[in-house]
């Protein structure tokens, strides 16, 4: 029984992917849509090549029973080599498409042509919506006028052939679908075996007529047009969402799984849109709002690297930073100075940075932001008082070893004479530096 689920497609998406969870790529759970080819698919030279034999073997397949239509005028077999010929010429417009969209932005076009790509779906919704109305009308024709059909034999062997052309892409697109880890294909692939059952739907139309109903030819062409209008639907529905910037929920849903895996960062808000078959995010994130610039730069090029991982089909993403609690810029501590001393910029073998007395929820403190250090960096400020030395060892602020603070305040006057020691194993350097508050501030 396992067998046969999978063999229906209704076993697990990520069989043969090597046993990985889930499939990164997938956007959330594909489903084939006619004529609207999955981003994660054309975002790789293996799955172009399969939608290219897709169209030769399904073409192969309608010409075929387009001939036996023309000899017997089953009207069951000429809806369902509509809906071969609708598979397989859909290709086309969206071939023309990805030519169009492999061109370089320019002045005109700063995004590129992928938006050609909505056209070319506008364009076979439009061609499936008539093969629909086409196969529709005649089956009511010769449901109201009913006709003789010859070669009988015939038809159920076009029948035949239309599941086995089916079967055909189905092996095919699954296959290929594992080698690349597409979900979205092995989808397709399910799909196409699905379809191959509408053409076995003629044989028992044929063979309805040959035990004497000739009313089951029209009536299973009706069937399969119905099938069609099913097919118009879901496609209209997915290239208008497209063309309204809408995306899969589970797109957004595996940019925030993403970030889970990157720490430190928490995913505040996704925006995401397609632009053909090339998918551009912003994501606003929350990160430790004592964290320095150079650290969050280096969290915002770690999320990039992990999106792109997991959203094969990932073009672009614009990631900024926000205030942790809304936006809003949190009040002044009623023990706040405003005439700290000047910064004192640190250069040397070890570090290189600033040493600043600032406010905090705590009190001042003294705090040596470094832009880059060496291996083990300790720091250590000595203020040199009257009284004797004043000694602020500086400790890292939450694990960020690129903010270093006092874990007391220094004592007043804010005005004094002091080194700044650093040590990293074996080294060890005195920075000099002099603090003074500004004019009409002194204690």
């Amino acid at each position: 029984m396992d067998k046969i689920r999978v063999w229906f497609g209704f076993g697990p998406m990520t069989q043969g992917f090597g046993g990985h969870g889930h499939d990164h790529g997938d956007g959330g759970g594909h489903g084939h849509t006619h004529g609207v080819i999955d981003p994660t698919i054309a975002t790789t030279t293996r799955g172009i090549w399969a939608i290219k034999w897709s169209f030769v073997v399904l073409a192969i397949t309608a010409a075929l029973q387009l001939v036996i239509v023309f000899l017997s005028g089953s009207v069951a077999l000429l809806a369902d080599t509509i809906h071969n010929v609708g598979d397989a010429v859909t290709a086309i417009p969206l071939w023309i498409a990805f030519v169009l969209a492999r061109r370089k932005p320019s002045k005109t076009f700063t995004y590129g042509l992928g938006r050609v790509e909505d056209l070319a779906g506008i364009v076979i919704v439009l061609i499936i919506l008539f093969s629909a109305i086409v196969a529709g009308y005649e089956a009511i024709d010769r449901l109201i006028n009913p006709q003789p059909i010859a070669f009988l034999g015939w038809v159920a062997a076009a029948g035949i052939i239309g599941f086995i052309g089916n079967e055909a892409v189905a092996v095919f697109r699954i296959r290929v679908g594992r080698e690349i880890n597409s979900a979205a294909l092995i989808a397709d692939g399910y799909h196409a075996r699905t379809d191959g059952f509408t053409s076995l739907a003629v044989v028992l139309g044929a063979i309805g007529v040959w035990l004497g109903f000739p009313l089951a030819d029209p009536i299973v062409g009706l069937l399969i047009t119905i099938a069609i209008f099913g097919i118009v639907w879901q496609s209209a529905r997915s290239v208008l969402t497209r063309m309204l910037d809408g995306v899969e929920p589970g797109v957004i849903e595996e940019v925030r799984h993403a970030a889970e895996h990157v720490p430190g960062v928490t995913i505040a808000n996704v925006r995401a849109r397609w632009i053909g078959h090339q998918l551009h995010a912003d994501v606003g994130a929350t990160v430790n709002d004592e964290m320095t610039v150079a650290d969050a730069n280096g969290i915002a090029s770690t999320l990039r690297q992990v999106l792109y991982a997991h959203l094969p089909a990932l073009r672009t993403v614009n990631i900024t930073f926000e205030p942790a609690d809304g936006g809003s810029t949190p009040a002044a501590p009623a023990h706040r100075h405003h005439h700290a001393p000047e910064p004192f910029k640190v250069a040397c073998d070890l570090a290189t940075g600033a040493l600043e007395i600032v406010d905090t929820p705590g009190g001042e403190r003294m705090r040596l932001t470094v832009d880059r250090h060496a291996d083990d960096l300790t720091a250590t400020v000595i203020i040199d008082r009257p009284g004797g030395p004043e000694t602020l060892p500086l400790q890292p602020v939450a694990g960020n070893h690129h903010r270093l603070e006092s874990t007391v305040a220094p004592a007043e006057p804010h005005e004094f004479d002091a080194r700044l020691v650093l040590s990293s194993k074996d080294r060890r350097q005195e920075l000099p530096f002099k603090m003074v508050e500004p004019e009409g501030h002194h204690h």
